[in-house]
């Protein structure tokens, strides 16, 4: 008994060790970008830490105006009718926009079976690259707003009702992402490191697709 007793409490110690030596280094990492921000101007340190508590933070500008930057991790919630997420993805790293739309209607495929008809995102996911590829793999309407287009052709195309249709679905699961955040308070998580926040993401998820899976049955089976 003596000696598991001295096995577990050594245990302990390393584990207490580790947690030490992994913040002695964060710590000299702050200091280092301190002395950089201070004496050298320099606002763009390699590895940037921005929490002692949670090292995978990122800076997220999203230029909003009074909310410019952000900090956290970039979370993709992928929506289908009925408000029913579909697929969710806690990035380590934010990737750019216009890399998630393929890999986002390969997901809707391999889960659901079928290509979607109409697929709906900001104008962040758009390029003519995406677009042609949504289509070859058999997306009937491609709802992503081209801004930059000088083309007369394409700017009737996105004033035509099906398409303006499209964007009101997009703002609204905009609208949507953002009740997930409060009902279930994904603006916080209550989990440690990256895979905490995952765990947590996933709960909101399931969550929140109990709520509305609830309501379209209920929808059905009313009288």
């Amino acid at each position: 008994m003596k000696g598991s007793a001295n096995a577990l409490k050594q245990l302990v110690l390393e584990g207490l060790r580790q947690e030490l030596d992994e913040m002695t280094s964060r710590v000299r990492q702050v200091m280092k970008q301190t002395r950089a921000r201070i004496f050298r101007g320099n606002t763009r340190s390699e590895e940037k830490l921005l929490s002692l508590f949670e090292p995978s933070t990122e800076v997220i500008r999203k230029g909003k105006a009074g909310k410019p930057n952000e900090f956290g991790k970039m979370v993709k919630l992928q929506e289908a009718e009925n408000q029913i997420i579909t697929d969710y993805e806690v990035y380590a790293r934010r990737p750019h926009d216009s890399d998630l739309l393929i890999a986002a209607i390969e997901t809707h495929q391999a889960l659901l079976g079928r290509t979607p008809r109409l697929v709906a995102a900001d104008a962040a996911f758009y390029s003519a690259k995406n677009e042609a590829a949504a289509r070859a793999k058999g997306v009937k309407r491609v709802c992503i707003p081209n801004r930059s287009t000088k083309s007369l052709e394409r700017k009737r195309e996105q004033r035509k009702r099906w398409f303006r249709n499209g964007q009101k679905w997009r703002t609204g699961s905009e609208g949507r992402i953002s009740v997930v955040k409060r009902r279930h308070g994904l603006d916080r998580c209550r989990y440690r490191g990256y895979v905490g926040i995952n765990r947590w993401v996933g709960l909101g998820v399931i969550a929140d697709n109990v709520i509305n899976i609830g309501r379209a049955i209920e929808r059905r089976v009313a009288p």
